[in-house]
């Protein structure tokens, strides 16, 4: 026998720092409800430091929030530039545009990528590997490629079901 007790365990959104030669270093681990504001105040606070090129480390971050990945594309992209297409079964697609202040778009900027690089991260990086020629740096990433969807069913369960595919 052995006694487990329970603790909340806070998992770290963000962490930054500024490396030698004012390279931000930015290591985004999930896209959750919280990192559009985090990211905010460490890419202001970057900015206000000097930054004069960008490492973004998604390695192991898992993704999150679609509209996250969306948002932080803006501070890298022009506003209006494609973020990401989504096809649909009955071949509809929906485009999603970066939106932001495009604070970022004239730095270099590299992508730290890995196999646990998924869905969200994946969709961030492609699109500034595609947009603007971000290199991206480290090993084959997950390839999830495929949006979901949570149905209710009537017993009280549930079902995820791939509803789209990511272009």
């Amino acid at each position: 026998e052995f006694k487990i007790t329970r603790k909340i365990i806070n998992v770290p959104t963000l962490d930054w720092e500024m490396k030698e030669g004012n390279i931000a270093y930015i290591n985004l681990h999930s896209f959750n409800a919280n990192a559009p504001a985090i990211f905010y105040e460490a890419g202001f606070n970057a900015l206000l430091k000097g930054a004069r090129g960008v490492i973004l480390d998604l390695r192991n971050n898992p993704g999150g929030f679609l509209d996250v990945a969306v948002n932080l594309a803006g501070w890298f992209l022009d506003r209006g530039d494609i973020v990401v297409k989504e096809r649909f079964r009955e071949g509809d697609i929906r485009e999603l545009r970066a939106n932001g202040n495009s604070a970022f778009r004239n730095l270099p900027v590299v992508i730290l990528v890995n196999g646990g690089s998924a869905s969200a991260s994946e969709i961030l990086a492609g699109a500034l590997r595609d947009q603007r020629g971000a290199k991206l740096i480290g090993t084959k990433t997950f390839g999830k490629g495929t949006v979901q969807e949570i149905e209710n069913l009537k017993d009280g369960s549930t079902l995820k079901v791939s509803i789209a595919e990511w272009l």
